[in-house]
């Protein structure tokens, strides 16, 4: 990781309130900053597919979030139009109501759209909200989402009491297949914490602070 730091970051804005100029300063620092990509709601995924078209960054938006309570036929509905609207990737927000249940539904929502992101081409990640999740209940979710066929775990929204944790980060990595990876969200400030969170395992920090985290990094590296 000495010089590609900026490729784990994925610079994100997903605030309820966020305006025009937020997202144009976004996708200025993603340039300049060459982030892996930008993750923003599906409002805005057009503009940002068309302004990134150019460069190796990818277009990330969110499905069924912050709290994944859609029935499966609204987030494909919402899956096929973030693709035709250019999201290069996909960050599902699983059933969690339907997992706290027992129910074996959020593996077959999981698989159906990974089914339409792989024929498309596009990366699907699951949000499993490790924040409600004890330790054995975040194996299992791993492996669930393995199974269906998801590109990437991710850990949280931003949304829920708590997000990435250095310990749900072993975990999952110690759970998942090499081929699985691994995004870390929620609360990752500070670059020690997100160098921690990538010698866990993490592939991909997901965070609205990616410019001060590159900013630190490059000073730690002079």
């Amino acid at each position: 990781m000495k010089n590609n730091f900026n490729r784990f970051l994925e610079s994100t804005l997903l605030k309820p309130t966020m305006r025009t100029e937020e997202v144009d300063l976004l996708i200025r620092e993603a340039i300049e900053y060459q982030f892996i990509g930008v993750c923003v709601p599906s409002f805005w995924v057009k503009k940002v597919h068309r302004e990134l078209e150019q460069e190796d960054i990818q277009t990330v938006t969110v499905i069924g979030f912050p709290f994944g309570f859609e029935d499966t036929a609204t987030k494909v509905a919402e899956t096929h139009e973030a693709i035709k609207n250019g999201a290069d990737e996909l960050d599902l927000v699983w059933s969690q109501t339907a997992f706290h249940s027992g129910m074996n539904w959020p593996k077959i929502e999981i698989a159906q759209i990974a089914k339409i992101c792989h024929e498309e081409e596009r990366v699907l990640k699951v949000i499993i909200e490790t924040a409600y999740l004890d330790e054995s209940q975040i194996r299992e979710a791993c492996l669930i989402c393995q199974d269906a066929g998801a590109d990437f775990v991710k850990t949280s929204t931003g949304y829920a009491p708590s997000g990435a944790k250095v310990s749900d980060i072993k975990l999952m990595r110690e759970t998942l297949s090499s081929n699985t990876g691994i995004k870390a969200s929620g609360g990752i400030k500070t670059l020690d914490f997100a160098l921690e969170l990538i010698q866990a395992g993490a592939d991909r920090i997901g965070t609205s602070s990616a410019k001060a985290l590159f900013e630190a990094w490059k000073d730690s590296q002079s």
